[in-house]
C-alpha cells in the first residue's frame, strides 16, 4: 500500500463544513462517515478528516485550539496554475470563507489564503516547475527525492 496522509481537524458543524467544502469541489467517502466525522478527499493520497469537535477531543488529552486567537497549523494545497488557485480562492470566499492574508505573487510562485468557517488557515498555491533548483524543465517533481540523515 502506498503512503497516504490523513489530516484531522476538529469543527463546530460537520453539515456546514461538508457543505463549505463541497461548494469548493472536494469529494466524501461515505464509508468514512457519520454524525461524528467525514473523510474528505484532497487529492489521491491526500486526506483530511472533519471530526465534530466534542469526538474530536477524544483522540487527545491537550485543549483543543481556539482558532479566533490562535493558528494551529496552515493547510497549503497545490494547484495546476494561477487561474485554479483564483478560482478556488473565490469559491472559498463566496461561500463563507475569509480571507487569512493578500495574494502573495513571487513570480515562480502564486498563493492565496482563506480562513475556512471554523477558522482552519488553508493556502491554495501553484509554483513554476521550472523554478525549482536543479531541476530541469518538465522533470517530474511529484515525488521528491530520499535524503540521508
Amino acid at each position: 500500500m502506498s503512503r497516504q496522509m490523513f489530516v484531522n481537524l476538529a469543527v463546530a458543524d460537520l453539515d456546514r463544513s461538508v457543505e463549505f467544502f463541497t461548494r469548493l469541489g472536494f469529494t466524501f467517502d461515505q464509508r468514512f462517515t457519520d454524525a461524528n466525522a467525514t473523510c474528505m478527499k484532497v487529492a489521491e493520497n491526500s486526506f483530511v478528516m472533519l471530526l465534530v469537535r466534542d469526538f474530536f477531543a477524544t483522540f487527545t488529552t491537550r485543549r483543543l485550539a481556539d482558532l479566533s486567537t490562535t493558528t494551529e497549523a496552515i493547510l497549503a494545497v497545490s494547484l495546476e496554475d494561477r487561474a485554479a488557485v483564483d478560482d478556488l480562492a473565490e469559491k472559498a470566499l463566496a461561500a463563507g470563507g475569509r480571507p487569512s492574508t493578500d495574494p502573495q505573487d513571487h513570480g515562480f510562485m502564486y498563493q492565496r489564503s482563506f480562513a475556512d468557517p471554523d477558522g482552519h488557515l488553508w493556502e491554495l498555491f501553484w509554483m513554476d516547475p521550472a523554478a525549482v533548483p536543479g531541476q530541469p524543465a518538465g522533470a517530474d517533481r511529484s515525488a521528491p527525492e530520499a535524503v540521508d540523515a
